[in-house]
């Protein structure tokens, strides 16, 4: 199936503004240097950044090629012609969080009990639709719209394994210590002949981690269909982000499933060829 069967059409999580505003911040360029750079009113720059309006063909590209955007990607962002088209793997499901949308995950072994969950927040009734063995409670990165559901969650399954990485765990309070201490590349059993792994992709947080099962990779907020996180990092970089998706996540097959926390699904050969970032 598609990726919007089955789904609301869910709107991509950035706009052109949001695009303008991540890329300008991350090179440390104002708008007043972008129009000088450019030869574009700022005042023009000023307002696509606040969402009032977006730029011309050649306008994207002539500011995408200062903010080291891909050009052609940008200008497509920005005249909106392009939206993912994902095959959604039969044993993901996705539950939206209200009232800010991010995305939670259930994902399954064949056996169709056998679950791990990704970024609680109001998945518990969810869980609950079972009866499901959880196995693991696996969380991206330490902001609330992922991981506050997660004292709910591990009451209710005492024997489910939490897994954070370091750097982020001490937004679960107490419950840190029952995190079990992964690294980069670590892979968790997962049934007879399967396994989870995860890999750290610092950028949008200095622990924020995506989670590789079989070819569907639960990104969190480090990229999105089209786009990638903001940076609220207290080490990590906006180039540690971009190094991130470009060396480990783009190392993975084309066809992966990437399901972000915000956004529709995409595949790492879509991101390849249209997210302007890249």
């Amino acid at each position: 199936m598609s990726a919007t069967d089955g789904w609301p059409k869910i709107a991509l999580e950035d706009d052109p503004s949001d695009i303008l505003r991540k890329a300008s911040r991350g090179v440390g360029l104002d708008t007043s240097e972008l129009g000088h750079r450019t030869g574009i009113d700022p005042a023009a720059i000023a307002a696509w950044i606040k969402g009032d309006g977006v730029p011309a063909e050649d306008q994207a590209r002539a500011v995408a090629t200062i903010l080291r955007l891909d050009p052609g990607k940008f200008a497509d962002a920005a005249a909106r012609r392009w939206y993912p088209g994902a095959e959604v793997p039969s044993d993901v499901r996705h539950h939206p969080h209200d009232p800010h949308p991010s995305n939670g995950y259930i994902f399954f072994l064949q056996d169709g009990k056998t679950a791990a969950l990704v970024d609680p927040k109001t998945l518990l009734n969810a869980v609950n639709e079972g009866p499901y063995a959880l196995r693991y409670i696996l969380i991206t990165h330490k902001h609330a719209d992922h991981c506050d559901a997660t004292a709910d969650v591990a009451r209710a399954f005492p024997q489910a394994q939490i897994v954070m990485h370091r750097a982020d765990v001490r937004a679960i309070g107490s419950l840190a210590s029952r995190a079990l201490p992964i690294t980069d590349g670590d892979d968790l059993p997962f049934g007879d002949e399967a396994a989870i792994r995860m890999l750290h992709t610092p950028g949008h947080t200095d622990g924020s981690s995506c989670f590789l099962f079989r070819s569907t990779v639960f990104s969190g907020d480090t990229l999105f269909a089209g786009s990638v996180g903001g940076i609220f990092a207290d080490v990590s970089t906006y180039d540690d982000l971009l190094a991130s998706v470009r060396f480990k996540l783009f190392a993975l097959d084309d066809d992966t499933v990437v399901m972000p926390g915000h956004g529709p699904p995409t595949t790492i050969g879509e991101e390849k060829a249209h997210n302007p970032f890249f």
